[in-house]
């Protein structure tokens, strides 16, 4: 699951860049002008240059390289259990999956949050849904006290 997981992610990532260039230098270039904010009813309230869309896919592969490298150490993790020899396989592939899933989920949101503000420059209406952002939240704290109950359900070591 996890190296599905991490396959998604890289797919994510490289449908992020390419949405990215070509907004920006491909036939169908974007405008002059392009929102850079919406607010919460997702109705655009700041507008830029379409240069600001490079923001979005910086902090995605600062994110991406970032989650990746923490997952290189899952002996400094903070468990919400006592480790054992016994549960420390288990405790790890569970932080490793969770680290996964939500590389993925923001990645994913970062890919719809500059999918629809490309969409509303271009359109010149409002594309953005105002349910993304706390559907995104949602999804992304649901992931974590799923894991988290999954760690708490591996049993100690007794001895």
């Amino acid at each position: 699951m996890r190296k599905l997981l991490e396959l998604f992610s890289a797919a994510i990532l490289a449908t992020l860049l390419w949405i990215i260039y070509a907004a920006l230098y491909g036939p169908n270039r974007l405008t002059s002008r392009i929102p850079t904010h919406f607010g919460p009813d997702g109705q655009p309230d700041a507008w830029g240059e379409p240069k600001m869309l490079l923001l979005l896919p910086l902090l995605a592969i600062g994110i991406y390289v970032l989650m990746t490298v923490v997952s290189c150490f899952p002996n400094a993790f903070n468990y919400p259990v006592r480790v054992t020899p016994l549960n420390r396989n288990r405790l790890q592939k569970i932080a490793l999956t969770m680290i996964a899933s939500l590389k993925a989920e923001t990645l994913l949101l970062f890919l719809g949050i500059q999918y629809f503000s490309i969409e509303t420059a271009r359109l010149q209406t409002n594309s953005l849904p105002p349910a993304l952002m706390p559907a995104g939240l949602v999804v992304v704290f649901a992931t974590i006290a799923i894991h988290i109950a999954a760690m708490r359900r591996v049993l100690p070591d007794t001895r």
